[in-house]
């Protein structure tokens, strides 16, 4: 970053020197800061939208708040870019979601400006009221601040805390709701913009405080001023009855990239007590045309010509994603009772081929991954058989409605684990580590893991073909390049797996892509002399292929297990019982994640860090 190509940024290195500019110089910083964001996200790829839209928001929350000892909440943290780089990570900013580099997301062990960590949707307003709580049991007089999306405000956590804040005594707490679901619209001409200022003066409040209080002894009339109030809100303000309902007073909508304007609000808002929820408007890639235009696909671009807006990063294979989406299209023409699930993902799990196709057969229910199960098992109980598209990573939120709402009702639900394994950059709130080990002890649940592109095409037509729950995990990222699309659908046969290499004295049982890690190490150690191992591809997590396992024991003393997922409870741990039950003297060393969150990295580097790459299978095949 060259001192000539900013004027602000580089003196800007914590809020406390945010402060120091004058209010007028803050729209010039904020322009900065946009351009600063687009020029590292084009050479080190992050998630571009969300956060150039929250932009003046950061700006004006750390300009108004005395951060850290006030508490800054990001729901999810897409947004939180301007946020990392104004509290002192600028420069770090280059490496970010590199690995050893800074998180994409809030983390507390990272900055104490991270108030709370932010991987997952619609947990900022829970985490907020607690902080407040805390703080009020403490005797302390910080404030506390959420930050939340439009889109994570769909989520059934983000309604729980609304509602235990509005209803907590004295909690005081603002919620911003951060609303770019459209472009800005003008809050009902002049005499909204003049209700908002009204709303939000330090005079007005201090009157209907005292008034509140005044009347306190006589409620019925009270609560008649208070139903005229929130009355004249509703009809000229618009969308405040939800929020007041819940005892949050509700302030807004305003232009969210106004910084001066959200300044002057905030500083109002400071000063009043209680749950508040301010409600701004704002887009998604503001500053930056491409991004703009089209939100979806700049949400976490990859890398692109900042001055053109051109994509750069090359197709090498097919996605595993696209596999699924074009599979799901043809299994819906195949029969008329597959519909399509996603919680907020259409373009990210590319379930948005079926919803262009079959929009009536395609249902996106918001961030809201347990409704999306339960949803699925109603849509199975009434006769459809759902695919219900979930990452692995947030399939964790809806453990509870896979057990009693689908696996305990043997419904036809096939969940569909995007994301499983190792995923990259996005660090250990992404990872899809734990399905094949919290799945495997669901009784009920069939758990499949496709080693190519053709595979996951094949089990979702078996999936189809069962009428039990059936769970399908995949990678994110491309596939092996093998031909699959087109090709005649194959049922597989339910917990058999195959024996893809013979050998003599080892054995390597796999479950999912890094089968193909593993043939890679055994060729290598084959045609270098070292070692002669069969492969085997279990396919199925549960139910395990037993007369598979039966051929192993009997024939192998040595057996090496490698799966994409944590090792405490999962294949490799299943592998083994099945051995000790049966009284096979077999030595098994299991490859995997050991007992720890994995942080962020390219793919590659975090396989060759957990040592189960093609480089760390070999290695293990050669220990004598």
């Amino acid at each position: 970053m060259s001192e000539k190509e900013y004027i602000l940024l580089p003196g800007i290195n914590s809020p406390a020197d945010l402060k120091k500019l004058k209010v007028d110089e803050l729209p010039l910083y904020c322009d900065e800061l946009h351009r600063y964001i687009i020029e590292c996200c084009a050479v080190n790829p992050g998630h571009l939208a969300s956060s150039l839209g929250a932009v003046e928001l950061a700006v004006a929350i750390h300009y108004v708040f005395d951060t850290p000892y006030d508490k800054l909440i990001w729901d999810v943290g897409h947004q939180a870019y301007a946020h990392k780089i104004i509290t002192g990570r600028r420069e770090a900013f280059v490496n970010n979601r590199k690995l050893n580099g800074i998180s994409g997301f809030p983390r507390m062990c990272e900055s104490e400006y991270d108030a709370f960590g932010g991987g997952h949707a619609s947990v900022s307003i829970s985490a907020a009221f607690g902080m407040a709580k805390a703080a009020e049991l403490k005797g302390e007089k910080c404030k506390v601040v959420a930050v939340i999306g439009d889109g994570a405000m769909t989520g059934g956590l983000a309604f729980e805390g609304l509602n235990n804040a509005g209803d907590g005594k004295n909690s005081d707490i603002l919620v911003i709701l951060n609303d770019n679901n459209m472009a800005i619209d003008e809050p009902t001409g002049a005499l909204g913009h003049y209700l908002v200022r009204v709303s939000t003066s330090k005079f007005y409040n201090r009157f209907k405080n005292s008034l509140w209080h005044a009347m306190r002894h006589t409620p019925r009339l009270l609560n008649l001023f208070r139903k005229a109030g929130n009355a004249v809100k509703q009809g000229l303000l618009q969308n405040s009855n939800l929020f007041e309902s819940l005892n949050f007073r509700y302030f807004g909508r305003i232009d969210g990239h106004d910084v001066k304007e959200l300044v002057r609000v905030l500083t109002d808002l400071r000063d009043i007590d209680g749950p508040k929820l301010l409600h701004i408007m704002t887009v998604k890639g503001k500053g930056y045309a491409p991004a703009e235009h089209h939100q979806a696909e700049w949400h976490a671009p990859g890398r692109f010509d900042p001055s053109t807006g051109v994509r750069l990063a090359k197709k090498v294979a097919d996605r595993y994603q696209d596999v699924f989406g074009e599979t799901l299209l043809d299994l819906a023409r195949l029969d008329s009772r597959v519909v399509g699930i996603t919680p907020a993902m259409p373009s990210g799990c590319s379930m948005c081929i079926l919803m262009e196709k079959m929009p009536e057969r395609c249902f996106d229910v918001g961030i809201a991954e347990g409704h999306a199960v339960t949803f699925s098992a109603g849509l199975a109980a009434a006769g459809m058989v759902p695919f219900c598209n979930i990452y692995s990573s947030f399939m964790q939120r809806a453990y509870d409605n896979v057990i009693h709402d689908v696996a305990i009702q043997k419904l036809h639900v096939v969940l569909c684990l995007d994301r499983g394994g190792l995923v990259g950059e996005d660090g250990a709130t992404h990872h899809g580590a734990f399905d094949l080990a919290f799945f495997g002890c669901i009784p009920n649940l069939t758990v499949a893991a496709p080693m190519d592109e053709l595979e996951l095409r094949n089990l979702m037509y078996t999936a189809l073909q069962s009428d039990m729950p059936f769970a399908i995990r995949y990678p994110r990222g491309t596939g092996t390049g093998i031909i699959w699309r087109g090709q005649q659908f194959e049922s597989l046969p339910t917990g058999r797996g195959r024996k893809l290499r013979d050998g003599s004295g080892t054995a390597v049982v796999t479950i999912g892509t890094v089968g193909n890690f593993a043939a890679e190490a055994i060729a290598r150690a084959a045609a270098e002399g070292i070692v002669d191992a069969a492969h085997y591809d279990l396919r199925f997590a549960k139910p395990l292929d037993e007369e598979m396992l039966h051929e192993i024991g009997g024939r192998f003393r040595r057996v090496i297990t490698v799966e994409d997922g944590i090792l405490r409870g999962g294949v490799g741990e299943a592998v083994t019982a099945f051995f000790n039950r049966h009284g096979y003297a077999v030595k098994v060393r299991s490859m995997g994640i050991d007992d720890r969150f994995v942080e962020h990295g390219t793919p590659a580097e975090l396989y060759a860090m957990c040592g189960y790459d093609a480089d760390g299978i070999y290695r293990e095949l050669t220990r004598l």
